[in-house]
């Protein structure tokens, strides 16, 4: 048919012009409280930049922690890699060390493992269900002091919380709906990808075997 697609027609594909780096890195950081998730400057403020020199300009944080949250970053310019991680089809689980005021109990913790009532930019979401517990005294032991310190309270008790899920403030939304505000938050692990062996303002540059391994992404050929 005359202005129509002739039979056997495919239309063709074009490659991304954007080209593939020569080198992939991937490096672990440990962001310390009010630094900001982002190169570029902001005011006085803090930013990845201010962790070191990196051998390339296109790499970049894959998600992100708010400037008063703390804890694990990875960094990458392997795009597949970021896209495998954030995929939220694959519910990479994501441990949080959280310190709350007030006097939360297991029964509190067990509702939080169930998943809770949230809002999301004004709308209800109920979070899935995750894992709650409290963090032992080797495991507080651990935790750096912060500065500035958090502000004084009667209680204010260390959780762990595991989900698979990256809604933004999700946690701090978590643990408000249930009465106990967030004081301080702190991303200890991805799948198996931990701070262990790191302190605020680390960067660990690592293989690729051994973040795709650690992170359970598999290496596509």
């Amino acid at each position: 048919m005359k202005g129509g697609r002739q039979k056997g027609y495919r239309p063709k594909r074009y490659k991304s012009l954007k080209p593939k780096p020569e080198k992939l890195y991937y490096f672990l950081a440990w962001k310390p409280f009010g630094m900001l998730s982002q190169f570029s400057k902001e005011g006085n403020r803090q930013t990845l930049a201010d962790l070191g020199p990196l051998p390339s300009d296109d790499i970049y944080s894959i998600g992100r922690l708010d400037g008063d949250s703390e804890g694990l970053l990875i960094l990458t310019n392997d795009g597949t890699f970021k896209a495998e991680l954030q995929d939220p089809k694959k519910e990479h689980w994501k441990e949080y060390w959280v310190q709350v005021e007030g006097d939360i109990t297991e029964e509190d913790l067990y509702k939080l493992s169930l998943g809770v009532e949230i809002s999301i930019k004004g709308e209800k979401y109920n979070t899935l269900p995750g894992e709650a517990s409290f963090l032992t005294e080797t495991e507080v032991a651990l935790i750096p002091e912060r500065h500035p310190p958090v502000r004084q309270h009667h209680s204010t008790p260390w959780i762990k919380l595991r989900i698979q899920e990256g809604k933004n403030r999700q946690v701090r939304r978590m643990t408000a709906a249930i009465g106990f505000p967030t004081l301080r938050l702190l991303r200890y692990r991805i799948e198996e990808v931990s701070l262990e062996g790191l302190t605020p303002g680390d960067l660990r540059e690592v293989s690729k075997e051994w973040i795709f391994k650690n992170t359970h992404v598999k290496i596509k050929s």
